[in-house]
């Protein structure tokens, strides 16, 4: 494998929700970039066919399964992660609608994902990173977070705290060389209706959405060191859409 600026070669990689959409990519890129992945996921088969796929191309992964709404759970992934260098905060859950349709439990359920496993996660995390010396963790947020979108409150909140910790976390772990990063995508293909995701995708200024591969490959740069001087940012992979 040919050294560049965004190798990983011998770093460990752990991605949530990395059996689909842009966890799944950003895990078969962090792989070919040389990184040894950890795919997690809920689905085992589906984990597996990521891992898979990433040995196919002479890559190294192993799936850890893990329901991110039970703390228990999120503990016992970060145990079972052991020495991380890149934690990847994808999985989380979307939900649209008129703000009077969202009951209490859906409600809670968005921050449990969205809000509370990234946290954990990072709790636990980071200062192993810190003792080791540095580490990359990339959150994903969502253009949601920065623009007002009918139907969008509560899960914009949700990513829009998650920019907020990015930052605070970015505040207390850089000093110990963690970097602390997020990428608020616009409208990606993935597995999510694709009307609604044409239609938004007209509204940026490129005239379409994104697939989850070019997604991915801002997460591989925020990982590697070539994003070495970037830490507490939110990129905006959203094809130009919070630009205007």
């Amino acid at each position: 494998m040919t050294s560049t600026l965004q190798s990983l070669a011998g770093r460990t990689a752990l991605v949530t929700g990395a059996t689909s959409g842009i966890g799944r990519a950003a895990a078969i890129q962090l792989a070919r970039e040389g990184a040894d992945v950890i795919v997690h996921g809920r689905d085992a088969e589906r984990g597996e066919q990521v891992v898979a796929e990433i040995a196919q191309a002479s890559g190294k992964a192993r799936f850890v399964a893990a329901d991110l709404s039970d703390p228990i759970e999120i503990r016992r992934l970060a145990d079972e992660a052991g020495e991380v260098d890149v934690l990847v905060n994808n999985a989380g859950f979307s939900w649209f609608g008129p703000t009077a349709d969202l009951d209490v439990a859906t409600f809670d359920a968005l921050f449990d994902s969205n809000v509370r496993a990234p946290y954990f996660l990072v709790a636990a995390l980071a200062p192993r990173m810190a003792a080791n010396g540095g580490g990359s963790i990339i959150n994903l947020a969502s253009m949601v977070a920065s623009i007002g979108i009918a139907g969008a409150a509560a899960y914009g909140a949700t990513k829009a705290t998650l920019t907020a910790m990015t930052r605070a976390w970015a505040a207390e772990f850089s000093p110990s060389g963690v970097r602390v990063n997020a990428v608020a995508p616009g409208p990606v293909y993935t597995a999510a209706d694709p009307g609604r995701i044409e239609a938004l995708g007209a509204t940026t200024l490129l005239g379409r959405a994104a697939q989850a591969d070019e997604i991915a490959q801002v997460i591989t740069f925020l990982a590697s060191p070539a994003s070495a001087y970037l830490t507490g940012t939110t990129v905006a992979a959203d094809g130009g859409r919070t630009a205007i």
